[in-house]
């Protein structure tokens, strides 16, 4: 049984509507004001504070790919609503608004191609469709991404950006954590590399599930990593918390990350890490 439907493939949408409108754009957390060109010369981050902004899986794709090019696959899957979900609208309702308010039809992109001349399969999340949440199709887009990295014996890049579970799927939603994370399990069997990308933020059954399974966790800076937040966990363990506790430089101190990358540098390294990894 499948809690997904399939429909004929869209045309890609424009990245518009995932960046503030208009030539000057304010830097959400040191407040400098930046010019469209100038943010895109720095890779969609501060020049004045490196901060990060969060950017679409096409321009990762972009970054990431040699000369832009690569075949995007498994875009035709859409969420079904398998549990006749109803919060304060229909989940069906929730799901068409969010395609024709953002121009996305699902919070991953699955793609491959060329990357520092080495194939690269790459499944890339969206926070901008319903915060990145994984539902029915985001864990069936990973796992054929699994499937693709498999077919043309190329590495795997899974891009996390998500606030977790879905929960308008319920129970089919949080299989999901264990879906994917079972079928990462035949790259490992094939000795295909798998690398994790956390970005800002990676929240709930993602970090609990197929972010942290890499054969190298790597994220960007300052990104918000973790399962619960923190007014849950310190009203859980009733103790007070470190300073910064989910952000990837803690983690990164404890263990949790093999290395932070700077989004300008992160073509660069992920190329060299490939290389490293080949058997």
């Amino acid at each position: 049984m499948a809690w997904f439907k399939r429909v004929k493939p869209s045309i890609r949408p424009t990245d518009k509507r995932d960046m503030p409108e208009g030539l000057w754009w304010k830097c959400e957390k040191c407040g400098a004001m930046l010019h469209k060109k100038q943010l895109e010369d720095h890779f969609f981050t501060c020049s004045e504070c490196d901060h990060h902004f969060r950017i679409s899986p096409y321009k990762y794709f972009s970054i990431l790919f040699d000369d832009d090019k690569y075949c995007e696959f498994d875009d035709q899957l859409r969420a079904a609503d398998p549990l006749g979900f109803t919060d304060t609208k229909k989940y069906p309702d929730r799901v068409y608004d969010t395609i024709e308010k953002s121009g996305k039809t699902e919070a991953c992109r699955n793609a491959h191609g060329i990357s520092g001349g080495q194939p690269l399969v790459i499944s890339a999340m969206d926070f901008g469709f319903i915060g990145g949440s994984m539902g029915s199709v985001v864990g069936e887009k990973i796992a054929r991404a699994v499937d693709k990295s498999l077919e043309l014996n190329a590495p795997l890049l899974i891009i996390s950006q998500s606030g977790g579970a879905r929960m308008m799927e319920g129970a089919f939603s949080l299989m999901q954590m264990a879906k994917t994370a079972a079928r990462l399990t035949r790259l490992s069997e094939r000795k295909l590399p798998y690398i994790s990308l956390l970005t800002d933020p990676t929240m709930g059954g993602i970090s609990a599930s197929f972010a942290m399974l890499g054969d190298l966790n790597i994220s960007e800076p300052k990104a918000l990593i973790g399962f619960a937040g923190p007014r849950v966990i310190r009203d859980t363990i009733k103790r007070d918390l470190p300073e910064g506790f989910q952000r990837a430089e803690f983690l990164f101190d404890h263990g949790f990350l093999d290395r932070i990358i700077h989004r300008r540098d992160l073509k660069t390294e992920l190329v060299s890490l490939l290389s490293m990894l080949k058997v």
